[in-house]
Formats: C-alpha cells, structure tokens, sequence
C-alpha cells in the first residue's frame, strides 16, 4: 500500500482525490460566482484520517511544498494538560464521550479537534488536530476530575 496517495480505508477501491476549492460558493454580497476555469491540483485534498482509539498507527502524508504530515490513524495515549496546575502527563485514552464534530463519529468514537475524551484523570478536551499533527494533546475539563 502507498501511504502518500491512499488511506486504508480504500485500499481495493478506485481512489480518488477530492476537490476543496471554492468555485461553486457565492460571493459575499450573495450574488452567484462563474466558473471561469476547472479544477487545479493545488485544490486537490485528501479523506480524513479518522483518528480511532486503539494501538498507535501514524501514516505519513506529503503535503505542499514536500512538507510531511504525521496523521494519526489510530491512538491510545493523550497529553493532558491540568489548567489549575499547569501540569502536563501522558496517560490513556479510555473512551470518547462526545465529538461535536460529528454525530457519527460519536457513536464510532473518531477522535478529533473539540473530541471530549474519557481517561483515568478525568474527561479532557482534545485541542490538537490527530489527522494533521499525528499526536493528542488535550485539556483537562474542570469538574470532572477524579
């Protein structure tokens, strides 16, 4: 499998890249923009790492400009940063409470930005970005700590 160009979710099926320009969005005033060209390859991105909790597994991604991306496919440790302290320690990811980013990946526990996450200190919020950064840091919630 070629980590640069596939995710292992499509190994077997017809990859394609996904397009994220901003052709086909309205001008600010609201009036309708034309499309006066097609697709660019700088406008090509890529599928979600969905960062799941489990034994780690980091896949490396070529971005712009040959800089490397670290994403992180699956994790289960977490940097915990104690706001009242100002303390920082690593320990276990246990479960993901709630991600607001998505009602399914809830239910399927995909860690991401905003994630809640259940571990033995207490629930912490996630503040780095696992798909980009290739690692969990997070923020203890205050009132949940045991």
């Amino acid at each position: 499998m070629n980590r640069v160009s596939e995710s292992p979710k499509s190994v077997g099926v017809a990859w394609m890249p996904q397009w994220h320009g901003d052709l086909h969005k309205r001008k600010k005033t609201g009036g309708k923009k034309h499309i006066f060209r097609g697709k660019r390859a700088f406008e090509m991105g890529s599928d979600p790492a969905e960062t799941i909790v489990g034994e780690k597994r980091v896949s490396l991604k070529r971005g712009r400009g040959g800089k490397m991306k670290l994403a992180a496919l699956a994790v289960n440790t977490v940097n915990v940063t104690d706001p009242t302290t100002g303390k920082s320690q690593k320990t276990e990811i246990r479960s993901v409470v709630k991600n607001p980013a998505n009602v399914d990946y809830q239910r399927r526990g995909v860690i991401t930005k905003g994630a809640v996450l259940e571990t033995p200190l207490g629930q912490a919020i996630v503040t780095s970005r696992p798909g980009q950064h290739g690692a969990v840091n997070a923020i203890l919630l205050q009132g949940t700590q045991k």
